[in-house]
């Protein structure tokens, strides 16, 4: 039977079938010896061919579809290159805090760029507005201006107070969609305001740092009922980008995209050729000088 990876452990892989049953898998030996560059074999969402074992709970994984998109990081194992965080999105979403913890310019344009790199529309939620001052509500505001015109949708939430939770809820509706970003940033609360149901692990800030302190220790998928699901994900502190061309980094900044075509030469770099209508656009305020140098940041990291 097929079934879809829900969460792994390590240990078991849990998958979920048609008929929303569960079944604890193994995975067949011949995948963890196979040349791979990923710490992950099966990721959340992959859609798998499962055979029983030992009774209707438990399985063995024997064949992985081919994935139709995912979004990776940089390993922590040095030993392999890269982990995938989910596989098979309709969308991904970076839940962003200006404040307890803050979410770095740099860290929001990696995600974009891993997402669009690998062919995943991505938006922005900026979360716990019910903290910020009106010193960051106008940071909100710049932000949210510079992002929409680069081309992303950016939602304004509270989880706590419910500001801006239907719109999001009604955005998941029958899609796979990833949430994402820094412990402490809110997912699971925002998670369990979108569907009270649902039993998030939440998480407290360390009073020190102002940092999150890890709650969702492994990558779940959540149904939100219908053919909608949540894929929670551990906090994450870099966002590391993995085999990309240099060449192609600028067709994942929608803003520099667009502006290409009138540009003096077709493999323009945006960095020092002239007739760069990126460059041009800098000055007339087409591109935001927040994002081109987030641009140049991880051109020279590539």
């Amino acid at each position: 039977m097929e079934g879809i990876v829900v969460k792994s452990t390590g240990s078991w892989i849990t998958v979920r079938i048609p008929d929303g049953s569960i079944i604890y898998c193994k995975l067949k030996g011949h995948f963890r010896t196979q040349d791979i560059k990923h710490t992950n074999p099966v990721a959340i969402g992959d859609r798998v061919q499962v055979e029983h074992v030992g009774g209707d709970s438990h399985g063995m994984i024997t064949h992985i579809r081919e994935r139709e998109n995912y979004i990776i990081r940089k390993a922590k194992n040095l030993s392999k290159v890269s982990h995938i965080i989910a596989a098979n999105l309709d969308h991904a979403y970076l839940i962003v805090t200006l404040a307890q913890p803050q979410t770095s310019n740099g860290f929001i344009d990696r995600f974009l760029v891993t997402a669009a790199g690998y062919y995943i529309p991505a938006s922005l939620i900026f979360n716990k507005i019910d903290l910020y001052s009106p010193e960051l509500m106008l940071i909100l505001d710049e932000l949210t201006g510079i992002y929409q015109q680069a081309g992303y949708t950016c939602y304004r939430v509270s989880a706590i107070r419910g500001d801006g939770v239907a719109e999001v809820r009604e955005c998941l509706q029958d899609k796979v969609s990833l949430f994402s970003g820094h412990s402490g940033a809110g997912k699971s609360a925002l998670i369990k305001a979108i569907n009270p149901a649902l039993n998030p692990r939440i998480g407290k800030l360390s009073e020190m740092h102002q940092k999150g302190m890890h709650t969702t220790t492994f990558a779940e998928m959540l149904p939100l009922g219908g053919n909608g699901f949540i894929v929670d994900t551990p906090g994450i502190k870099e966002f590391g980008l993995i085999d990309f061309d240099k060449t192609e980094i600028h067709r994942c900044f929608p803003e520099m995209d667009r502006l290409l075509p009138q540009c003096q030469y077709k493999n323009c770099s945006h960095t020092h050729e002239p007739g760069c209508a990126v460059k041009t656009g800098l000055e007339t305020g087409a591109v935001s000088t927040l994002r081109y140098n987030s641009y140049l940041s991880i051109l020279n990291d590539s």
